[in-house]
């Protein structure tokens, strides 16, 4: 008897001159990036003559206990950042990374990259961090509903491109029946409701019509930009003082917590909507890990005839999910106008549910991670917001450009490691 081996390639296996390319041009990559920040941030004329980055810690004067400001020589700062990124990316060069190590340099990098641009940008001025961190917090707060909306959908086996149009169906009911009735909190369950239906139109053409997926998302989120486009001009734009009212929760401080500095006005001094989608965040994250539901929910997305062989409804699951998921984006919704005092305008969501779509997954399709890159992207546009009076050299279209160029290069770095659900996007119907 003779014994052949098999040399067949395992699934999911590198091979050793691809995995040494990509080491190569990741590395290379990090190298040369951070070069130009050596040159651009650390011997760049802004950051000549002494000047000084000066970072305050205190929210607008509004902390209970004062932190001094941090001030730093600029020059020097940004030069040792930029070598720390230079060393990263040598490093990467010189040895392949796995696991918490690669993820811990990646951090790194980017954190040193990110804290040398600021440390330019803040040459000869002075930079409210705090409040930079606030404007992450106010930005990434319908990021993570969308994200998790994206979640229940697509671990349901749902693609869920509609998240725009359950934004903007939101953000036009709760503004409007917030106005209409003066009550904050039935604009927040109309909100919520409108995303709802958004996601029920959803669930019903996907799983009974089996229309596809991501041509549904699209047709979606154009017939909400169409109808809430049509209220506005008709409607609430001629009526604001009746119908479109700048209305908003007030701020509900957490005591003892909110005298923290820096973190405690920032995260424990904000509005119910923001605690609401905290507590979305620990529920999903439970639910989806440690429930029976969300054992049944990642089962149908994984391998729903399987599920359906144990007796587990397909159908019924991804019509809840779904339906809960559009719940949530349409509180995102909620959150663009009545969560920050800002009358409904036309397309406010200004690609914010596709934002949300890609922090899903950056976040590997789990809620923590999807909040994790809600939270980058939040950065992002509250660096964007905070620079521009500083008058630095970058342009202020750029700067507004910040959290979709971060939102494109995060994706791009993901294709070929990241999996969906298995049957993400495939229609089940019983043979």
């Amino acid at each position: 008897m003779s014994t052949t081996l098999s040399t067949a390639p395992v699934a999911g296996a590198v091979p050793a001159a691809g995995a040494d390319r990509k080491r190569w041009y990741v590395g290379g990559a990090m190298v040369l990036v951070g070069l130009y920040g050596l040159v651009a941030f650390g011997l760049g004329g802004r950051t000549d003559g002494g000047a000084e980055a000066t970072f305050n810690l205190n929210l607008l004067g509004n902390d209970a206990i004062e932190v001094p400001d941090v001030t730093v020589p600029a020059g020097p700062t940004a030069i040792v950042l930029s070598l720390v990124c230079v060393a990263v990316g040598a490093l990467r060069l010189a040895r392949p990374l796995a696991g918490r190590a690669r993820a811990a340099a990646t951090a790194g990098y980017l954190v040193a990259f990110v804290a040398a641009f600021l440390v330019w940008a803040t040459s000869g001025h002075s930079l409210n961090f705090t409040s930079v961190l606030n404007a992450t917090v106010l930005a990434a707060t319908p990021l993570i509903l969308g994200a998790l909306c994206g979640v229940l959908c697509e671990r349901s086996g749902v693609i869920n491109v509609a998240i725009e149009g359950q934004f903007l169906v939101g953000a036009c009911a709760a503004s409007f029946f917030a106005s209409v009735t003066d009550s904050l909190w039935t604009g927040l369950v109309a909100g919520c409701l409108a995303g709802g239906l958004l996601g029920a139109m959803l669930a019903v053409f996907a799983n009974r019509y089996l229309v596809q997926q991501v041509v549904l998302g699209v047709v979606l989120n154009l017939f909400a930009a169409g109808l809430t486009g049509f209220l506005y001009e008709r409607l609430l734009q001629p009526n604001a003082a009746d119908y479109n009212k700048t209305l908003t929760f007030s701020s509900l401080e957490i005591p003892v917590l909110s005298d923290l500095p820096i973190v405690g006005p920032v995260l424990f001094s904000q509005n119910a909507v923001f605690y609401l989608t905290v507590a979305l965040i620990a529920i999903i994250q439970i639910g989806l890990f440690r429930t029976r539901w969300g054992l049944r929910t990642r089962a149908v997305g994984e391998h729903p005839t399987a599920a359906d062989t144990v007796g587990i409804r397909v159908a019924a699951v991804r019509y809840r999910n779904v339906v809960l998921g559009g719940l949530i984006a349409g509180l995102g919704g909620v959150w663009l106008t009545i969560g920050l005092n800002i009358a409904f305008n036309k397309n406010m969501a200004a690609g914010q549910g596709f934002i949300a779509l890609a922090a899903l997954i950056f976040g590997r399709w789990s809620p923590l991670g999807a909040v994790s890159a809600a939270l980058l992207f939040g950065f992002a546009g509250g660096i964007s917001v905070s620079l521009q009076p500083l008058e630095t050299p970058v342009p202020t279209a750029f700067l507004s450009m910040t959290p979709y160029l971060a939102t494109i290069f995060a994706v791009a770095g993901l294709v070929g490691h990241v999996r969906a659900p298995a049957a993400d996007g495939i229609p089940y119907t019983k043979g």
